[in-house]
């Protein structure tokens, strides 16, 4: 019987099979069909002609239409979104993780791949058309390119790196480019990195400053609008609604609720003394074997900065606003998890083996617990927008329509109605109105009709005759 050859500890297969497996478990465990949230409403809209634009406020950035365009542009089939989202991000996971090829053993980056892939909130958010998971794989993509030297490839691969992060969350960029700026002048002595960091910022942000001016009445007024809209900036220790957040609901605001199922926070305490322990770890190795201190040092210095500002500059909670700092912790996580294997003995080394294994195995199951705990919350609360925006079309709301009140956008966008501007006279008009509730004089005299079949949300559409 002929033996099976597994792949070796550095063979390149364990990055692949680390991508493949995050795709599936989108796949399989995120369902295709579950519809947009409010948020991927506004993205999807700006390049679909299924519907007209949402208002596009001061705080998001073009990054994401542009991403989802090739979908959204030619169907409206939120499942060809999902089935397209979930392998480009797994393909994308594989490609950053190979960046770090030449700083870590390819069994070491596949380990930090299921550390990150594994989490609940990266499987959730991976099919998503929102930013975070791509500021997530931007930023690890940019620490790798930065750690890999000053050579011509190195530096571009940086330059784009922090360029699509500021794409896709300029927030993000600039928190991420501050360490390593600081790094690449203070420490490194590397002026080419430190203007291939700056340039990708420049090249990343022409947009989004040319649409402050042109929208919003420029930078200052763009980022006051920003802030309003965020509850203002400043400083806000919101590292206990995270807390309370970790294992849902994906926004928590205001936060006041209570922490669901705490037992299965044990690996968010875990995560700060697996990161001691690759520090300490590299520190007495002295770069003589295993990574370099320089290695592990930069990416938890990059994911703390990151994770800052929302830890303590924004009063309310969203799991997924972590994700950034999650990829970055998952190398230098994943540097302790093979540290406690390597650095035992080898008559106990299979035993630790093992026991991480076990650890593992039981970090994935609880987190898959908590997925499917949101999915099928999530599944069940927009299907409610579909069956809201069939109703208002069985009741005549349909093109050219304008849609108003409780959950507009996403259910507007079903409808193919606009959810902002001003109706003209030929326009259908519905008022959406959480029951139990009275609307504004206007509306008073129109058409009422009580939505029936929904689940989660109980509205009564007033319809404009």
């Amino acid at each position: 019987m002929r033996r099976v050859a597994w792949p070796g500890g550095d063979s390149g297969w364990w990055l692949v099979a680390v991508g493949v497996a995050f795709t599936a478990a989108e796949l399989l465990f995120v369902s295709p069909r579950m519809g947009l949230s409010w948020d991927e409403a506004v993205y999807v809209s700006q390049v679909s002609a299924h519907a007209p634009t949402a208002w596009f406020d001061p705080a998001r950035a073009r990054g994401v239409p542009l991403l989802v365009a090739p979908v959204a542009a030619l169907t409206s089939s939120v499942a060809a979104l999902r089935v397209y989202l979930s392998l480009i991000c797994g393909l994308s996971l594989t490609v950053v993780l190979w960046i770090w090829r030449p700083l870590r053993p390819a069994w070491v980056l596949g380990l930090a791949g299921v550390i990150f892939g594994g989490l609940w909130v990266a499987q959730y958010y991976g099919p998503q058309a929102m930013p975070d998971m791509w500021s997530a794989l931007g930023g690890l993509a940019a620490v790798g390119c930065f750690l890999r030297g000053g050579n011509h490839k190195a530096l571009a691969g940086l330059g784009a790196s922090i360029a699509f992060v500021t794409l896709v969350r300029p927030g993000d960029a600039v928190y991420l480019a501050a360490p390593l700026v600081v790094a690449a002048v203070g420490v490194w002595r590397s002026w080419p990195r430190a203007a291939a960091i700056i340039g990708g910022l420049v090249a990343g942000g022409v947009e989004w400053v040319v649409e402050a001016y042109a929208r919003f009445g420029g930078i200052a007024s763009r980022l006051h609008a920003a802030g309003a809209e965020q509850g203002g900036f400043g400083l806000h220790f919101a590292l206990s609604d995270e807390l309370r957040a970790l294992n849902g609901p994906t926004l928590c605001r205001p936060c006041t609720v209570g922490v669901r199922y705490p037992e299965l926070d044990l690996w968010w305490f875990l995560l700060p003394v697996l990161v001691a322990l690759a520090v300490l770890a590299a520190r007495r190795a002295g770069g003589s074997s295993g990574p370099s201190l320089s290695s592990v040092l930069l990416p938890v210095v990059c994911g703390l900065c990151v994770a800052a500002q929302y830890l303590f500059m924004i009063n309310y909670a969203a799991p997924r606003f972590l994700l950034p700092a999650y990829a970055l912790l998952a190398v230098p996580t994943a540097d302790g998890l093979a540290f406690l294997i390597t650095g035992t003995g080898r008559e106990l080394r299979p035993a630790m083996t093992a026991a991480v294994s076990c650890f593992l195995a039981v970090q994935l199951l609880a987190q898959h617990l908590v997925l499917d705990h949101e999915v099928g919350g999530t599944v069940t609360f927009h299907d409610d927008y579909t069956r809201i925006a069939t109703v208002l079309a069985d009741r005549g709301v349909r093109p050219p329509c304008l849609i108003q009140g409780v959950q507009y956008i996403p259910i507007a966008f079903y409808a193919g109605c606009a959810s902002a501007g001003t109706a003209t006279p030929g326009d259908h008009v519905a008022l959406l109105i959480q029951a139990g509730r009275r609307p504004s004089a206007t509306a008073r005299t129109w058409h009422v009709y009580r939505i029936t079949g929904t689940t989660v949300l109980k509205v009564n559409a007033y319809i404009r005759p």
